[in-house]
């Protein structure tokens, strides 16, 4: 089961790679916390101009400018990817033998629009990563029982191959679907050699849970959560 704290989760499995830090942060955890919470003080964060895309940008060295995107890769130690969500799916990914990871946001778009793929295709063909061997969190999300969504979404969906699993109906409301953001990613993820037996989930409904931060709830009171991962150095 995963680790809970009042302030951050965090994925048992993900505890035991050695020299890796990860969490996903709750609505009590800010950006100041990076500076202030045990080993996360030595990491320079790394943070998205996110757009909803499937942009991802691999990371050697911080920048004075956020990239535009909705994905980080790294293998550089002391870095700490973060990305910032308030329904959408956060997906943090580590390779423990190339010493490299990943942090991901997952909106509607991006996962339509196949971001993990690009992830994982960027893993294996830069860094060298066998994706039987990746390790995949996902943080808490916008529950498939509360994610409604139109025609013209689930349109997009079909046309870029998704299975009807990842979505059905929504009761009592015609032409509207409920769509699983869960589903859909680890669709991509084992589409693309992910063992199911190394995706890991939390599945807290961001809408359902008051600890945890929801744009569909909230609208414009919403802030946002960070979920981030990095790598020590030796």
């Amino acid at each position: 089961m995963p680790a809970m704290s009042r302030r951050t989760l965090t994925i048992p499995r993900f505890e035991r790679i050695p020299r890796i830090v990860h969490g996903f942060g709750t609505a009590a955890w800010n950006e100041d916390d990076f500076a202030t919470s045990g080993d996360l003080g030595s990491f320079r964060t790394i943070l998205l101009d996110q757009i909803h895309s499937d942009a991802v940008h691999t990371i050697e060295a911080p920048s004075p400018t956020r990239p535009a995107g909705d994905a980080l890769i790294t293998r550089e130690a002391g870095l700490l990817l973060v990305i910032k969500t308030a329904d959408c799916l956060p997906v943090l990914i580590a390779d423990g033998k190339q010493r490299v990871v990943a942090a991901v946001h997952c909106g509607w778009r991006g996962t339509r629009l196949g971001i993990l793929r690009k992830v994982l295709d960027a893993l294996r063909s830069n860094e060298g990563s066998d994706p039987r061997a990746l390790l995949v969190a996902m943080g808490p999300c916008i529950g498939p029982e509360c994610y409604e969504v139109g025609i013209d979404v689930i349109d997009e969906f079909n046309r870029s191959g998704f299975p009807s699993r990842t979505f059905k109906p929504s009761p009592g409301h015609p032409g509207k679907y409920l769509l699983d953001l869960r589903e859909a990613n680890r669709f991509l993820l084992i589409e693309r050699g992910v063992r199911e037996k190394n995706i890991f989930s939390l599945n807290s409904c961001t809408h359902c849970r008051p600890e945890l931060l929801s744009y569909r709830r909230d609208r414009d009171k919403t802030r946002r959560m960070f979920a981030f991962i990095g790598m020590k150095g030796i």
